[in-house]
């Protein structure tokens, strides 16, 4: 992230700016107005609010926080990608997880970099992404290669995040329309999958690896 950008000309690259905290959002614009190529023309709280955003404000890169009401970054950036590929989507985020940084790249994100990142590096990566490169934050890169994959399936990772919302298994069966032996299967094998004893434990589990 260091290396130098390519040369950039013409108009301002345009920005769209999602997190959910108001506070975090004013910072990051006031940071990366002061740069002249670069301009924030939009700004959103919530994921399922971004390619709406993005479309009426013509964003030439989103920087999205993960951890968003409505949908989080990783899925805002799917949906980007499909209905608005001309935008690039960085993510930028707290929470720097290397299962994040896969399912975050394999969603589409052209980068992903912790929010401590310095402002003049923040608004390197975003001329880097807007050039078609990718940025990703090297440490998280090498936490990835040696962490592996995300063990889950997909259905294992919906059954956990409900765990995480507690309940018996027939509630949790209830709400993702499986039966109660189902979700056991899934939920034992999430169990085994991340070395643990109990559903709560797989589930936070597998949220501090970023697997959910």
């Amino acid at each position: 992230m260091t290396d130098p950008s390519p040369a950039t000309s013409g108009q301002p690259i345009r920005l769209l700016l999602a997190d959910d905290q108001a506070l975090v959002r004013g910072a990051l614009a006031a940071l990366l107005n002061l740069e002249p190529d670069l301009t924030v023309v939009a700004e959103v709280g919530r994921g399922d609010e971004v390619v709406e955003a993005a479309r009426a404000s013509r964003a030439d890169v989103c920087l999205l926080d993960i951890e968003m009401p409505g949908l989080d970054g990783i899925e805002a950036t799917a949906l980007l990608r499909r209905l608005m590929p001309s935008a690039r989507a960085l993510i930028v985020t707290t929470f720097g997880r290397p299962g994040y940084l896969r399912r975050a790249m394999d969603a589409g994100a052209s980068g992903f970099v912790v929010k401590d990142t310095p402002a003049r590096e923040l608004a390197e990566a975003v001329r880097r992404v807007h050039a078609g490169l990718r940025v990703v934050d090297p440490t998280l890169a090498t936490e990835s290669l040696l962490g592996g994959p995300n063990p889950l399936t997909d259905r294992e990772r919906e059954v956990l995040r409900e765990a995480i919302a507690g309940g018996t298994v027939s509630a949790i069966a209830a709400r993702v329309h499986l039966s109660q032996g189902t979700v056991r299967n899934y939920l034992s094998s999430a169990i085994g999958k991340t070395g643990t004893s109990t559903r709560v434990e797989a589930a936070r589990t597998a949220q501090e690896r970023g697997w959910l």
